[in-house]
């Protein structure tokens, strides 16, 4: 989807809303961002649309029952911000 997306900006962000939606509905988890190193997750993530098995074992590995969990809910929005270079504000601090 994040290849799909028509807009550059936003792209990524979106993309993890979406999935996490997608999983909480379908398998009742979510992903822990906090549990996923940026390193490695745009990485795999440039890598893949040509194979997904190493962007599918990163996020399996960080997948969260606490689905309604406040925190993991906010700490994956700073997560998700930081993976795009934003870190000038902090959710707590909001």
């Amino acid at each position: 989807m994040n290849v799909a997306h028509p807009f550059r900006e936003g792209n990524g962000r979106s993309t993890r809303i979406w999935l996490d939606l997608i999983l909480k509905k379908e398998i009742g988890k979510v992903v822990d961002w906090n549990m996923v190193d940026k390193e490695d997750y745009l990485l795999a993530m440039e890598r893949s649309p040509i194979k997904d098995v190493e962007i599918r074992e990163l996020l399996k590995q960080a997948l969260t029952s606490q689905i309604d969990d406040r925190e993991v809910y906010m700490k994956g929005i700073d997560a998700s911000y930081n993976y795009e270079g934003y870190f000038i504000y902090k959710t707590k601090e909001l």
